[in-house]
């Protein structure tokens, strides 16, 4: 049963997504947030599985409090000895256009999907489940065109992390960020699906990412996924 927590500083929104949460059976609602603020501390408190973030607040944005949120479960899973950054709250954005730089930038900090908030109620609940079992929410097609609008390709040395991972796991990223299933790395690279599915858990955690969809970004941006989409279609 995963717990969500609802942040979001319109209250009839906010008051409404908790009427949904808690009436629908197998999930359970972690608690309310009016700003960005009262949702790191509340993450912090409740520790919940995924958090309904609302973009646009005053003070701290969704954007922010999303980075503070993962960065301090990373913090505690290393004090506690379970130092997995990949395994934190899943964070999926709420906004009102799905073509904005808000969401590209909320996703590269680590958010794993995003809403928009016209979405109809009873198409609510799946988008949350898919987020707390880990997948990305959209298809890579439409993460691409995010980043191909925003994304600033980065140095290198800006990421020094990516010389930790071994030319394999560097292959499976970039083919993570060509938008590429694990099943669909699998079949490319002939190896188990549990094989795959370990490499993409080992780059996750030696980049300190938190969500798929981080990893495509990360992909992206250091010109590994690029370099992929060029080889695949030769």
């Amino acid at each position: 049963m995963p717990s969500v927590l609802v942040v979001d500083d319109q209250f009839l929104i906010r008051s409404g997504l908790t009427a949904l949460l808690t009436a629908a059976p197998g999930f359970e609602v972690a608690g309310e947030a009016a700003d960005g603020e009262e949702a790191v501390r509340l993450a912090a408190e409740t520790r919940p599985d995924v958090v309904l973030m609302d973009i646009r607040m005053p003070g701290t944005d969704g954007i922010a409090a999303t980075e503070r949120i993962l960065a301090e479960h990373a913090a505690h899973a290393e004090r506690t000895g379970k130092a997995d950054a990949s395994r934190g709250p899943k964070v999926l954005v709420l906004t009102t256009f799905d073509s904005d730089e808000h969401v590209y930038h909320a996703l590269r900090v680590g958010a794993s999907g995003f809403l928009v908030k016209d979405t109809p109620p009873d198409r609510l609940l799946a988008p949350v489940a898919t987020v707390h079992a880990g997948e990305m929410l959209f298809s890579p097609s439409a993460l691409r065109g995010l980043i191909d609008a925003y994304a600033v390709p980065a140095a290198r040395a800006a990421h020094p992390g990516l010389d930790t991972l071994t030319p394999r796991e560097r292959e499976v990223l970039g083919l993570v960020g060509a938008g590429l299933s694990n099943a669909d790395i699998a079949a490319r690279l002939v190896l188990s699906a549990a094989t795959v599915k370990t490499h993409v858990h080992r780059c996750m955690s030696k980049l300190g990412l938190s969500s798929r969809a981080q990893a495509v970004v990360v992909a992206y941006e250091f010109g590994l996924a690029a370099r992929t989409g060029r080889a695949a279609s030769d």
